[in-house]
């Protein structure tokens, strides 16, 4: 009779929850406070079933992350407790049972208590179930560290701009831009000077036609005088050309 507990445990995994499907009333496993949704480290926690059969002894097993089942307790009838070992009492559970209610107190709760709990018990030769209760930490989310770039004697001293050597993606830049530059701007100092060296040609043509014009002017008034009377002789006699002697006729 000492291991009933631990049979009883062993047939409900032999069952395979079978009393599930034929419970009379649906069992609740929850947090006896009802504001605690997750537990914390350290914590005095409390469970309850509810309903239960006065006449029925209660069961605790708790389920873990890999779903292994681990017996936690057996409250008989008399509400005398046995721990896992066979144990009358435990260092990290408690466990009450009355009328109606079933308690499990965990002292101070623990990274390994963290699992789904349940409360079952044994009427008739069929085993019932409670509902899943699951009792985990919350959930921590962790920052990524950030790394700070390591500082140099070249980022602290600001009067020694020698010892800053400039990246190479700034110096092709540079290069990119300074061989774009040449390609924009010697096509433009180029097609300036040929509009120069036009315009100066063009002024020198402009002064040779103009000279030239001025000289055909000059001619032409010259060839074309106005015919002004001729001023009588001073002795009266009209000018005539010298005849030759008839003596060398």
């Amino acid at each position: 009779m000492a291991r009933s507990p631990s049979l009883l445990f062993l047939l409900s995994l032999g069952l395979c929850c079978c009393g599930i499907q034929g419970q009379k009333d649906m069992m609740t496993a929850k947090f006896r406070d009802s504001k605690i949704t997750h537990p914390q480290l350290r914590q005095r926690l409390e469970l309850e079933c509810m309903p239960v059969d006065k006449d029925s002894g209660v069961s605790w097993i708790r389920q873990d992350k890999d779903g292994t089942l681990h017996f936690i307790v057996f409250i008989s009838t008399l509400s005398r407790t046995t721990f896992q070992g066979n144990r009358e009492t435990s260092t990290r559970f408690e466990a009450t049972k009355d009328s109606r209610t079933s308690r499990l107190v965990m002292k101070s709760f623990s990274e390994q208590d963290q699992g789904n709990y349940f409360c079952l018990i044994n009427s008739n030769q069929v085993l019932y179930f409670s509902t899943r209760l699951p009792v985990f930490l919350p959930v921590r989310t962790t920052k990524a560290p950030t790394t700070t770039a390591p500082t140099t004697q070249s980022s602290i001293t600001k009067t020694e701009p020698c010892l800053k050597t400039p990246a190479p993606e700034t110096s092709k830049e540079k290069g990119l831009n300074f061989s774009c530059d040449i390609f924009i701007w010697v096509p433009l100092a180029c097609g300036c000077l040929l509009l120069l060296i036009a315009l100066m040609i063009t002024i020198m043509l402009c002064q040779k036609t103009r000279r030239r014009r001025c000289r055909c002017k000059r001619v032409g008034e010259a060839d074309v005088a106005p015919d002004f009377p001729k001023k009588p002789p001073a002795n009266g006699k009209p000018n005539r050309k010298p005849g030759v002697p008839n003596r060398y006729m």
